[in-house]
């Protein structure tokens, strides 16, 4: 479906390339997930700083607090949809470009902001407005990051390559962890209420700054390279047909009058198209795109659930339901991320070597099974603090099965013309659907039902889900998977959905 770049310089410099497109495309994943971890740990500040007038209940204000975060969820198939429309028309790198400066801008005004005590009821507007533009950014991100790190992947690599996202996500998340933790242990409960929760969210400009650098470093894929080359090839031959019969019928024109009109005729459909040219060549049909969307959305919504659970809302779930302090929060945190980080690497490597379904299935059917066992390990007040430590991090590491081949799977189901805004907004709709309402269901549900259990519930029903839309995924040979991703083997424009039988030599077989 795509090609690589031709062109001085192509193939010598591939490997440099591709580590420059990791670095980039990954620095903003971290960032994004940075912030969005800092929120997650201190949403019973933010909701005591932003979200409790006099008289208001510390449990209301928590819900406030993450309605505020799912709303900026619920803004991220907005920008996938917009950024990825450009991504796909205009370039990868402009884009990304773009999305870093606004999510810079946004979470760093976060840290300035005034709180309830000093506007009033304007500071949550004003917090949910930066965290609006944080969603429109962050639906961009991913879909962008996401193409250039498996568009530069060398040939049996984009498990590799596109787990790093999943792996910045983690590290994004234990660096928010370990700058509340650094906070928590060097300020008194007072300062950090007061004025240390802001110091996280202004760590964002340095860290944006670097990233801005290194993305106007960046080269534009080989693939929308081969894709605008494509277009460009169309647009000459179309104008050299139209300028070939316009010659032809101005000669003709004067021994038969009739002529003149044919001319006219075959004038207006060439000139048609010309103008049609410049549109990528083929594009899938809406509804078969729109099929696809829904499709990996579902194959993702166990690893955005159970995600967002253990690793996000499990500090405000611990301090609130489990009695936990703040340190102790922290600390489960930081072991359940550790865990994921640990698998989301070999995870996408061996998904590149037996294939993205296998892999991902092992975790969905694991935290399906194991969710609330290992929840009411640490419900448990006779279970050793290793043990509990070592529930956590078993939690994190079935989440990183998901996430390591997940966003390859995503990428490898759309083809260059549409798969900025395809994979990012199957992304961005599972994220807002079952990530960004995480915090809120589950808060909400156990103020009303009083079952500590909820957390594991939610986790075990969504991967539930994900089993079987995973298990419609079509596996296909590395080699030939990649051929296809880059256009060796002429244009590729079609949508990648299920499992396709395959002969003995590897390829797909068509079906007639």
């Amino acid at each position: 479906m795509d090609a690589p770049a031709h062109g001085p310089g192509s193939r010598t410099d591939r490997p440099e390339r591709s580590r420059k497109a990791l670095v980039a495309g990954s620095v903003g994943n971290f960032i994004e997930w940075y912030e969005f971890g800092v929120y997650g740990y201190f949403a019973t500040v933010i909701a005591a700083r932003f979200f409790t007038p006099e008289g208001g209940s510390e449990a209301e204000a928590l819900v406030r607090t993450y309605a505020s975060f799912a709303l900026a969820f619920f803004f991220r198939p907005v920008g996938a949809a917009l950024f990825g429309r450009l991504g796909d028309r205009v370039g990868r790198r402009p884009v990304l470009i773009l999305v870093i400066v606004l999510m810079t801008a946004a979470t760093t005004l976060i840290g300035v902001l005034p709180t309830y005590a000093t506007v009033g009821a304007l500071a949550p507007w004003l917090l949910t407005l930066l965290r609006v533009v944080q969603g429109l950014s962050a639906g961009g991100e991913f879909g962008g990051a996401v193409s250039v790190m498996t568009e530069f992947a060398p040939p049996g690599r984009r498990g590799l390559y596109g787990s790093w996202q999943s792996f910045t996500v983690a590290l994004g998340l234990l660096g928010g962890a370990g700058a509340a933790a650094l906070l928590a242990t060097l300020l008194t409960g007072a300062q950090l209420n007061s004025w240390g929760w802001r110091l996280p969210f202004l760590l964002t400009l340095p860290m944006g700054l670097g990233a801005l650098w290194l993305r106007l470093r960046l080269d534009e894929t080989p693939s929308f390279q081969a894709l605008q080359a494509t277009q460009a090839l169309q647009a000459t031959q179309a104008a050299q047909t139209l300028q070939s019969r316009r010659s032809l019928a101005a000669g003709e024109s004067n021994e038969v009058d009739e002529t003149s009109e044919t001319a006219e005729a075959t004038d207006t459909v060439e000139t048609v198209e010309v103008s049609r040219a410049g549109q990528p060549p083929e594009r899938p049909p809406a509804r078969e795109v729109a099929k696809a969307i829904a499709l990996g959305a579902g194959r993702v919504m166990g690893w955005a659930a159970a995600g967002y659970t253990f690793l996000v809302v499990l500090p405000s779930y611990l301090q609130s339901s489990l009695n936990a302090t703040f340190q102790q929060a922290l600390v489960a945190t930081v072991l359940a991320n550790l865990g994921f980080a640990a698998t989301i690497i070999p995870a996408g490597l061996l998904s590149d070597r037996i294939g993205r379904r296998p892999v991902m299935l092992t975790g969905a059917l694991l935290v399906t099974v194991l969710a609330v066992p290992l929840l009411n390990l640490l419900q448990d007040e006779g279970t050793s603090t290793a043990l509990k430590g070592a529930a956590v991090f078993l939690a994190g590491a079935i989440v990183g099965l998901m996430a390591g081949p997940g966003p390859a799977m995503l990428s490898e189901m759309f083809p260059t013309s549409v798969r900025y805004t395809g994979l990012g907004l199957a992304y961005a709709l599972s994220n807002a659907v079952f990530s960004g309402c995480a915090g809120l269901i589950i808060t909400e549900t156990i103020e009303r039902t009083g079952s500590v259990d909820i957390p594991a519930y939610y986790a075990a029903a969504t991967c539930a889900v994900s089993v079987l839309a995973l298990l419609t995924l079509r596996e296909q040979p590395t080699a030939s998977e990649d051929r296809r991703m880059r256009n060796e083997n002429g244009p590729d424009n079609r949508l990648h959905l299920t499992k396709e039988p395959h002969d003995r030599n590897g390829t797909t077989e068509k079906r007639s």
